[in-house]
């Protein structure tokens, strides 16, 4: 049974991911930082295919405690927050905070459970960017940073795991549906995307699954999941 790891499992898009990879018959290791119920209630829905795993993608020491010993075929690179300011009135906690949790954190998940992927010449990264990455957005300066950021780390590291049968590649999802946009104007929202609705997280989580399971010609690629906000 191939197994995966899907960082910030709790959120919409990584709770989509669990139901995905869980449907395809993948063993699937459900983090979380501190919704440990929700995790829970995740393992409960896929019936207990999987693992809950819990750590902190700030803590370095704590992410190798945490991961040392896991052997996957698919990593699925999630976590994130957001501390959205104009660039002017950001503060310093707001861009560090951001900056750690969404390209450091990335990093050292990575970095955790690369090396036994290399050994056994097989598997599959996916970095799920944004699309503040590639077109930038108002007040989101840290963010976009962190998701551009990660576009290039995409593209950098699959030129040198290629050769050891590990694809890289990204998503950038747009407007998703979840509790961070609940409270955005939606309905004004839509006018401007050419599909003209909020996106879900299976529409990306499908999009991720294909990525790692199907995939098998594709890397160092990201993947525009907005419904064509961003062209």
């Amino acid at each position: 049974m191939k197994k995966v790891l899907i960082t910030g499992a709790t959120g919409a898009i990584g709770e989509a991911c669990v139901r995905e990879f869980a449907d395809a018959g993948y063993f699937v290791y459900i983090h979380y930082r501190s919704n440990i119920t929700k995790a829970n209630e995740l393992l409960d829905q896929i019936g207990g295919l999987g693992e809950v795993i819990g750590f902190d993608v700030c803590d370095a020491q704590d992410v190798k405690n945490a991961l040392e010993k896991l052997e996957l075929d698919v990593l699925v690179n999630n976590s994130g927050i957001t501390k959205d300011n104009l660039f002017f009135w950001m503060s310093d906690d707001e861009w560090s905070s951001v900056i750690d949790t969404n390209l450091n954190g990335l990093y050292r998940v990575t970095k955790a459970v690369v090396e036994k992927m290399i050994a056994k010449k097989n598997g599959a990264i996916i970095n799920i960017s944004s699309v503040s990455g590639i077109s930038g957005n108002k007040a989101q300066a840290n963010y976009s940073a962190t998701k551009g950021a990660i576009i290039a780390f995409t593209k950098t590291l699959a030129l040198e795991l290629g050769r050891y049968k590990i694809r890289v590649n990204a998503v950038a999802p747009g407007l998703i549906e979840s509790d961070m946009t609940k409270d955005l104007p939606l309905k004004e929202i839509k006018k401007n995307i050419p599909l003209r609705r909020i996106g879900k997280g299976k529409d990306v989580a499908e999009v991720v699954l294909f990525l790692a399971d199907k995939a098998s010609y594709i890397t160092a690629e990201t993947i525009n999941i907005s419904g064509g906000m961003v062209r």
